[in-house]
């Protein structure tokens, strides 16, 4: 799951939204920092706290995470977005997979702010009312190491609001390839703009399978 996919439901709880991307803001900001649901637990205790509201929301994004990837339909529609993808480049049995496994993710974000658009500027407006330097401070006692990138990547990730491209498959695609630089594998070509169109088909029809309503009932 991605950033929108996770936090939508939890728009008025800002730092329990916040608790649901700072796992994914950790994997670019400050890559060897890791949020382990055995040292956050301890600190969702309940009591509404911003620390307890930010835990349970790390805590929500991993257990959502470990519950989604586990599913049919994602490792179904991930299957055929990678057999699309392959022919697009020399693949070396990761590639493709890995495009699969994060087209789904993007894509499926795609699906859902085209259902509620509305919502996208609503989850903008709920991270401004969050401290970035506040969440560098949760992090710092959940983690073995401290992150010293975050603060900085919220700010931007506030700013330029790239959830906005997900659903343009031209901005989607650059973003995709941004993904690639970061993890040193070759970029899509232009003409993977098709496998987008395509692929947002594949997840669409797919996406109350993805995100069912008993588990997410505001999908529908």
């Amino acid at each position: 799951m991605n950033y929108f996919a996770h936090g939508v439901r939890f728009l008025d709880r800002p730092h329990f939204l916040a608790g649901t991307a700072c796992p994914d803001w950790l994997s670019v900001a400050d890559r060897d920092v890791r949020l382990r649901s055995r040292r956050v637990a301890p600190f969702a205790d309940d009591s509404g706290t911003p620390q307890a509201e930010f835990a349970a929301g790390v805590l929500r994004h991993l257990a959502d995470d470990d519950w989604f990837h586990t599913t049919r339909a994602f490792h179904e529609v991930t299957a055929t977005l990678a057999r699309a993808f392959r022919p697009l480049g020399e693949d070396d049995g990761f590639r493709a997979g890995f495009l699969g496994h994060i087209g789904a993710e993007l894509l499926l974000d795609a699906v859902l702010i085209d259902r509620k658009p509305s919502l996208l500027d609503d989850y903008y407006r709920a991270f401004e009312r969050i401290d970035p330097q506040e969440i560098r401070t949760f992090v710092a006692g959940m983690a073995i190491r401290e992150p010293e990138r975050l603060p900085r990547f919220i700010g931007l990730f506030r700013s330029v609001q790239f959830l906005r491209c997900y659903t343009d498959p031209q901005r989607l695609l650059t973003r995709i390839n941004q993904v690639l630089d970061r993890v040193r594998l070759p970029n899509l070509p232009s003409r993977a703009v098709t496998v987008l169109e395509d692929g947002y088909g594949v997840v669409a029809a797919r996406a109350d399978e993805l995100l069912p309503a008993e588990r997410f009932g505001w999908t529908r």
